[in-house]
Protein backbone atom coordinates (compact mmCIF):
# COMPACT_ATOMS: atom_id res chain seq x y z
CA UNK A 1 0.00 0.00 0.00
CA UNK A 2 2.72 2.69 0.97
CA UNK A 3 5.46 1.46 -1.90
CA UNK A 4 8.14 0.64 1.12
CA UNK A 5 9.93 -1.90 -0.80
CA UNK A 6 13.59 -1.81 0.03
CA UNK A 7 13.65 0.79 3.00
CA UNK A 8 15.09 0.44 5.96
CA UNK A 9 14.04 0.30 9.27
CA UNK A 10 15.02 0.85 12.80
CA UNK A 11 12.33 0.60 15.59
CA UNK A 12 13.48 1.53 19.30
CA UNK A 13 10.99 -0.76 22.13
CA UNK A 14 9.93 -3.09 19.52
CA UNK A 15 11.44 -6.52 21.41
CA UNK A 16 7.87 -6.83 23.56
CA UNK A 17 5.05 -9.46 22.27
CA UNK A 18 1.77 -7.18 22.44
CA UNK A 19 3.52 -3.80 22.28
CA UNK A 20 2.73 -0.83 19.67
CA UNK A 21 6.57 -1.31 18.69
CA UNK A 22 6.06 -4.73 17.68
CA UNK A 23 2.70 -4.07 15.57
CA UNK A 24 4.77 -1.14 13.87
CA UNK A 25 7.62 -3.66 13.05
CA UNK A 26 5.45 -6.13 11.68
CA UNK A 27 3.31 -3.62 9.43
CA UNK A 28 6.64 -2.22 7.94
CA UNK A 29 7.85 -5.50 7.22
CA UNK A 30 4.43 -6.23 5.42
CA UNK A 31 5.18 -2.73 3.60
CA UNK A 32 8.87 -4.22 2.27
CA UNK A 33 10.66 -2.82 4.79
CA UNK A 34 14.16 -4.39 5.94
CA UNK A 35 13.82 -4.04 9.79
CA UNK A 36 16.36 -3.26 12.92
CA UNK A 37 14.20 -4.71 15.88
CA UNK A 38 15.84 -3.12 19.04
CA UNK A 39 15.08 -3.13 23.01
CA UNK A 40 16.83 -3.01 26.50
CA UNK A 41 17.13 -6.97 26.37
CA UNK A 42 17.95 -7.91 29.83
CA UNK A 43 16.47 -6.78 32.92
CA UNK A 44 17.88 -3.54 34.18
CA UNK A 45 17.54 -3.02 38.05
CA UNK A 46 13.87 -2.24 39.30
CA UNK A 47 13.12 0.11 36.89
CA UNK A 48 13.35 -2.14 34.12
CA UNK A 49 12.15 -5.40 35.40
CA UNK A 50 11.77 -8.52 32.90
CA UNK A 51 8.15 -7.62 33.40
CA UNK A 52 8.65 -4.26 31.20
CA UNK A 53 11.39 -4.73 29.11
CA UNK A 54 11.58 -6.82 25.81
CA UNK A 55 14.11 -9.71 25.91
CA UNK A 56 16.67 -10.90 23.34
CA UNK A 57 14.32 -14.13 22.89
CA UNK A 58 11.07 -12.22 22.18
CA UNK A 59 13.43 -9.71 19.76
CA UNK A 60 14.32 -12.85 17.44
CA UNK A 61 10.49 -14.24 17.82
CA UNK A 62 9.58 -11.01 16.59
CA UNK A 63 12.54 -10.85 14.00
CA UNK A 64 11.25 -14.13 12.55
CA UNK A 65 8.07 -12.80 12.61
CA UNK A 66 9.04 -9.74 10.24
CA UNK A 67 11.02 -12.05 7.92
CA UNK A 68 7.87 -14.54 7.11
CA UNK A 69 7.18 -11.41 4.92
CA UNK A 70 10.01 -11.92 3.01
CA UNK A 71 11.84 -9.53 4.42
CA UNK A 72 14.91 -9.09 6.03
CA UNK A 73 15.21 -8.60 10.37
CA UNK A 74 17.80 -8.41 12.93
CA UNK A 75 18.20 -7.52 16.51
CA UNK A 76 20.23 -5.05 17.96
CA UNK A 77 19.89 -4.76 22.06
CA UNK A 78 20.19 -0.80 22.70
CA UNK A 79 20.07 1.16 25.67
CA UNK A 80 18.49 4.50 24.66
CA UNK A 81 20.19 6.23 27.91
CA UNK A 82 23.72 5.80 26.92
CA UNK A 83 24.58 7.64 23.44
CA UNK A 84 27.18 4.69 22.62
CA UNK A 85 24.65 2.54 22.32
CA UNK A 86 22.61 4.66 20.24
CA UNK A 87 24.97 5.20 17.99
CA UNK A 88 26.06 1.51 17.90
CA UNK A 89 22.38 0.94 16.84
CA UNK A 90 22.28 3.07 13.91
CA UNK A 91 25.19 1.69 12.49
CA UNK A 92 24.53 -1.86 13.23
CA UNK A 93 21.24 -1.19 10.42
CA UNK A 94 23.61 0.99 8.12
CA UNK A 95 26.01 -1.90 8.37
CA UNK A 96 23.58 -4.57 8.00
CA UNK A 97 21.67 -3.29 5.19
CA UNK A 98 24.17 -0.51 3.40
CA UNK A 99 21.53 2.02 4.33
CA UNK A 100 19.25 3.56 7.30
CA UNK A 101 15.58 5.38 5.48
CA UNK A 102 13.43 5.62 8.61
CA UNK A 103 13.52 5.69 12.63
CA UNK A 104 10.70 5.45 14.57
CA UNK A 105 11.50 6.14 18.45
CA UNK A 106 9.22 4.11 19.93
CA UNK A 107 11.36 3.09 23.52
CA UNK A 108 9.26 4.54 26.57
CA UNK A 109 8.60 4.07 30.56
CA UNK A 110 4.82 4.73 31.42
CA UNK A 111 4.70 2.54 34.37
CA UNK A 112 6.32 5.17 36.69
CA UNK A 113 3.72 6.67 38.13
CA UNK A 114 3.62 8.82 41.40
CA UNK A 115 2.13 11.44 43.29
CA UNK A 116 3.43 14.79 42.48
CA UNK A 117 4.39 16.20 45.71
CA UNK A 118 5.83 12.82 46.08
CA UNK A 119 7.61 12.09 42.86
CA UNK A 120 11.01 10.83 43.63
CA UNK A 121 14.20 12.57 41.61
CA UNK A 122 15.37 8.98 40.18
CA UNK A 123 11.90 8.25 38.77
CA UNK A 124 12.11 11.75 36.80
CA UNK A 125 15.01 11.00 35.50
CA UNK A 126 14.16 7.22 34.60
CA UNK A 127 11.33 8.27 32.53
CA UNK A 128 12.97 11.88 31.01
CA UNK A 129 16.49 9.89 29.92
CA UNK A 130 14.10 7.00 28.60
CA UNK A 131 11.18 8.89 26.50
CA UNK A 132 13.38 11.97 25.96
CA UNK A 133 17.08 11.63 25.89
CA UNK A 134 16.72 8.18 24.39
CA UNK A 135 14.60 9.88 21.60
CA UNK A 136 17.03 12.72 21.26
CA UNK A 137 20.19 10.33 20.78
CA UNK A 138 18.90 7.97 18.13
CA UNK A 139 17.06 11.08 16.36
CA UNK A 140 20.42 12.78 16.70
CA UNK A 141 22.67 9.24 14.84
CA UNK A 142 20.32 9.10 12.48
CA UNK A 143 20.38 12.53 11.22
CA UNK A 144 24.01 12.24 11.22
CA UNK A 145 23.42 8.70 8.80
CA UNK A 146 20.62 10.64 6.68
CA UNK A 147 22.94 13.44 5.95
CA UNK A 148 26.38 11.15 5.26
CA UNK A 149 23.66 8.94 2.52
CA UNK A 150 22.55 12.57 0.74
CA UNK A 151 18.98 10.52 0.28
CA UNK A 152 16.75 12.24 3.31
CA UNK A 153 14.68 10.32 5.47
CA UNK A 154 11.98 10.02 8.18
CA UNK A 155 11.71 9.78 11.87
CA UNK A 156 8.58 9.51 13.47
CA UNK A 157 8.71 9.77 17.23
CA UNK A 158 5.62 7.76 19.25
CA UNK A 159 4.60 10.41 21.59
CA UNK A 160 1.03 10.32 23.36
CA UNK A 161 -2.16 11.64 24.36
CA UNK A 162 -0.39 12.88 27.67
CA UNK A 163 1.83 15.08 24.90
CA UNK A 164 -1.44 17.19 24.75
CA UNK A 165 -3.22 17.01 27.71
CA UNK A 166 -2.27 16.27 31.42
CA UNK A 167 -2.86 13.21 33.71
CA UNK A 168 -2.30 13.07 37.27
CA UNK A 169 0.60 10.74 38.73
CA UNK A 170 1.81 11.13 35.52
CA UNK A 171 4.30 14.51 35.88
CA UNK A 172 7.12 13.23 34.24
CA UNK A 173 5.38 11.15 31.39
CA UNK A 174 3.40 13.95 30.31
CA UNK A 175 6.67 16.44 30.71
CA UNK A 176 8.79 13.65 28.37
CA UNK A 177 5.66 13.45 26.05
CA UNK A 178 5.44 17.46 25.72
CA UNK A 179 8.76 17.53 25.06
CA UNK A 180 9.18 15.09 22.27
CA UNK A 181 6.47 16.97 20.49
CA UNK A 182 8.88 19.75 20.93
CA UNK A 183 11.75 17.64 20.06
CA UNK A 184 9.63 16.30 17.16
CA UNK A 185 8.93 20.44 15.46
CA UNK A 186 12.83 21.71 15.96
CA UNK A 187 14.29 18.66 14.04
CA UNK A 188 11.67 19.10 11.41
CA UNK A 189 12.54 22.94 10.84
CA UNK A 190 16.47 22.39 11.11
CA UNK A 191 16.36 19.06 9.41
CA UNK A 192 14.31 19.74 6.50
CA UNK A 193 16.62 21.07 4.15
CA UNK A 194 18.24 17.79 4.46
CA UNK A 195 15.22 16.10 3.45
CA UNK A 196 14.32 14.65 6.29
CA UNK A 197 11.08 14.97 7.53
CA UNK A 198 10.43 14.50 11.84
CA UNK A 199 6.67 13.73 12.90
CA UNK A 200 5.10 11.91 15.76
CA UNK A 201 2.25 10.19 16.68
CA UNK A 202 -0.33 10.59 19.48
CA UNK A 203 -1.88 7.44 20.88
CA UNK A 204 -3.96 7.68 23.51
CA UNK A 205 -4.98 4.54 25.46
CA UNK A 206 -3.95 1.20 24.02
CA UNK A 207 -4.41 -1.84 26.17
CA UNK A 208 -0.80 -3.21 25.56
CA UNK A 209 1.18 -4.78 28.53
CA UNK A 210 1.63 -1.37 29.62
CA UNK A 211 -1.80 -0.46 29.20
CA UNK A 212 -3.15 -3.00 31.16
CA UNK A 213 -0.40 -1.79 33.80
CA UNK A 214 -2.40 1.66 33.65
CA UNK A 215 -5.63 0.12 33.78
CA UNK A 216 -5.26 -1.36 36.80
CA UNK A 217 -2.99 1.38 38.73
CA UNK A 218 -5.50 3.81 37.60
CA UNK A 219 -8.19 1.71 38.34
CA UNK A 220 -7.32 1.60 42.01
CA UNK A 221 -6.38 5.07 42.47
CA UNK A 222 -10.06 6.05 41.10
CA UNK A 223 -11.09 3.52 43.32
CA UNK A 224 -13.25 1.58 40.33
CA UNK A 225 -13.03 -2.00 38.65
CA UNK A 226 -10.68 -2.99 36.43
CA UNK A 227 -13.60 -3.17 33.87
CA UNK A 228 -15.90 0.23 35.04
CA UNK A 229 -12.46 2.18 34.10
CA UNK A 230 -12.20 0.75 31.44
CA UNK A 231 -15.86 0.89 29.79
CA UNK A 232 -15.21 4.41 31.22
CA UNK A 233 -12.13 5.14 28.25
CA UNK A 234 -14.38 3.58 25.54
CA UNK A 235 -17.58 5.77 26.47
CA UNK A 236 -15.28 8.97 26.17
CA UNK A 237 -14.31 8.16 23.00
CA UNK A 238 -16.39 9.14 19.52
CA UNK A 239 -15.47 5.79 18.52
CA UNK A 240 -16.78 3.81 21.24
CA UNK A 241 -13.41 2.20 21.62
CA UNK A 242 -9.70 2.24 23.02
CA UNK A 243 -7.03 2.32 20.32
CA UNK A 244 -5.40 -0.90 18.47
CA UNK A 245 -1.83 -1.29 18.13
CA UNK A 246 -2.46 -1.67 14.12
CA UNK A 247 -4.26 1.69 14.62
CA UNK A 248 -0.44 3.20 15.34
CA UNK A 249 1.06 0.89 13.01
CA UNK A 250 -0.82 2.34 10.16
CA UNK A 251 -0.17 5.58 10.68
CA UNK A 252 3.09 5.15 11.04
CA UNK A 253 3.83 3.58 7.67
CA UNK A 254 1.68 6.65 6.18
CA UNK A 255 3.77 9.12 7.55
CA UNK A 256 7.53 7.05 6.65
CA UNK A 257 5.51 6.66 2.45
CA UNK A 258 5.75 9.48 0.06
CA UNK A 259 2.22 9.78 0.67
CA UNK A 260 2.97 11.79 3.36
CA UNK A 261 6.03 13.93 1.21
CA UNK A 262 4.93 16.90 2.03
CA UNK A 263 4.12 15.90 6.33
CA UNK A 264 6.78 17.27 8.03
CA UNK A 265 6.49 18.48 12.16
CA UNK A 266 3.12 17.45 12.48
CA UNK A 267 2.01 15.29 15.92
CA UNK A 268 -1.09 13.30 14.56
CA UNK A 269 -3.71 11.89 16.81
CA UNK A 270 -4.58 8.68 16.93
CA UNK A 271 -7.58 8.28 19.15
CA UNK A 272 -10.78 8.36 17.60
CA UNK A 273 -11.76 12.15 18.19
CA UNK A 274 -11.01 11.51 22.10
CA UNK A 275 -7.91 14.21 22.00
CA UNK A 276 -9.06 17.38 19.91
CA UNK A 277 -5.93 19.87 20.84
Amino acid sequence: MYQLNGKVAVITGSGRHKGIGEAIALRLAQEGCAVVISDIGVPKGREFGEEHIGSTAEMETIAAACRSFGVQAITVVCDVRNEADCSALIQSAVKSFGRIDILVNNAGVGYIMEPFTAFKESSWDTVLDVNLKGAFLCSKHAAIAFQEQGKGGCIVNIASQAAKSGFPYAAAYTASKHGLVGLTRSNAVELGKYGIRVNAVCPNHITTGLGDWQNKFFSEKFGLDYDTYLQGIKDRNPLGRTGYVEDIAKAVAFLCSDQAAYVNGEAMNVSGGEEYH
